[in-house]
């Protein structure tokens, strides 16, 4: 149990974080042509389950919010990558916190408009999505004094 504490882990985390939540910026990117479409489609209809083909990329307004999408995406798996790189060892914990409050605001918000929009297994899919998101980083990571760890060290 110590271990899921420990800043090496967050720190490792971070990356699964980024990657979860980054790799569903080429997805939709892909859904910005219609010639390339079919990864962003089916993945929309896998998200409102059942898949039975009843989502469609055929409107111009569907791609361009794919582009967007996308954009948002991959910029913030990669935005977390970078605070894992420059930022984490000076501020642990501000680059964990930052990272589960943006995490469950996307939850919520994203959760709150599938169900108003009639798609509720999103939202469940959702849960699955912000535990692995989000891992050992629900907890503070445990902090080893100075003097403890130059213990650990001999």
């Amino acid at each position: 149990m110590e271990r899921l504490r420990s800043q090496g882990l967050h720190k490792g985390w971070l990356v699964v974080t980024a990657i979860v939540i980054g790799s569903f910026g080429p997805v939709f990117f892909l859904g910005t042509m219609e010639a390339t479409s079919e990864p962003a489609r089916w993945t929309l209809d896998l998200l409102s389950s059942p898949l039975d083909n009843a989502q469609s990329y055929d409107f111009a307004t569907m791609r361009f919010l794919s582009a967007l999408t996308g954009g948002f995406l991959l910029g913030w798996g990669v935005m977390i990558l970078c605070l894992r790189s420059w930022a984490y060892d000076a501020a642990p914990e501000g680059v964990r916190r930052s990272v589960v409050v943006g995490i469950v605001a996307w939850f919520l918000l994203d959760s709150a408009g599938s169900i108003a929009s009639g798609n509720p297994s999103n939202a469940v899919i959702n849960v699955a999505v912000l535990l692995l998101a989000v891992g050992p980083l629900w907890l503070p990571a445990r902090t080893v004094s100075p003097s403890a760890a130059s213990a650990a060290r001999r």
